[in-house]
């Protein structure tokens, strides 16, 4: 899965670091490829190897030729446990990495924000902090909902070919340069006037959709989804669901680091 680059694949080169704020160790296998193509001047951190790559694939409706920054891992994925078939190991646990990631991430963004901090506008037509966490807290039922209705569905990957690569789907989650009109109802921000109970409603979800990730022997692969237009796999989608999440996370930051946002 993903397009090889220098011997690990672009969606393991992109995962890589995630998990050093959960403190797990990389498997062998990442560690063993990684030592092996480390570029020159660079030396391991602590419980991993810090690594400096440039990525340049583009997600679709994503222009071509786009200047991206050098993005700065640290090798600690989680070593996969046994898992039950047919989703493969290394499927398994990139979605699990991703999830465990941006539903973390999403907690600490907002942690001790206060109320003035929580409800600045940088201007008008922007959002807040807390509509944000809102946003998420409305949008994930729905993409869940549709997930679940896919995988129902029979079997029809064999005869379609997604429009994505699994690389496409995670620069989705870093790439904010271009900005799209959020609609089908997910545009109801203040669904949730209280930034507890948004953060509530996206954190129990999320524990459910790890738990599926988990567990689950649904051939993700083999089932389409293509409720937004482009045809991608399920798997693909699930992968979705976080880095749609990811792109609100550097949302918050952006409006953490606006000149006027409050220090207090």
């Amino acid at each position: 899965m993903g397009e090889k680059v220098a011997g690990l694949n672009t969606v393991d080169r992109i995962l890589v670091g995630f998990r050093r704020r959960i403190g797990c160790h990389p498997p062998a296998r990442v560690m063993t490829e990684l030592s092996s193509h480390r570029p020159r001047n660079s030396s391991p951190g602590k419980g991993g190897c810090d690594m400096s790559i440039a990525l340049n694939t583009p997600r679709r409706n994503t222009p071509r030729g786009l200047p991206l920054a050098a993005l700065t891992l640290t090798a600690c994925l989680l070593a996969a446990p046994l898992f039950a078939a047919p989703m493969t190991d290394t499927d398994r646990e990139h979605l699990l990495v991703h999830f465990e990631m941006t539903t973390q991430m999403v907690a600490e963004q907002v942690r001790g924000l206060s109320p003035a901090q929580l409800e600045y506008k940088a201007s008008p037509d922007r959002w807040t902090i807390r509509q944000v966490v809102s946003h998420l807290a409305v949008a994930e039922p729905d993409y869940w909902r549709e997930i679940q209705k896919a995988l129902k569905a029979a079997p029809d990957m064999k005869d379609k070919k997604s429009t994505s690569t699994d690389a496409d789907i995670m620069w989705y989650g870093i790439d904010r340069v271009v900005h799209t009109k959020t609609g089908g109802g997910h545009e109801k921000v203040d669904t949730y006037k209280d930034l507890d109970e948004a953060l509530g409603k996206f954190q129990a979800l999320r524990a459910t959709m790890i738990e599926y990730i988990r567990t689950t022997t649904d051939d993700m692969r083999a089932h389409s989804f293509g409720d937004y237009g482009d045809v991608i796999d399920c798997w693909q989608w699930m992968l979705e669901i976080s880095t749609h999440a990811e792109r609100h996370i550097q949302q918050i930051r952006e409006i953490k680091n606006d000149p006027k946002f409050p220090k207090n």
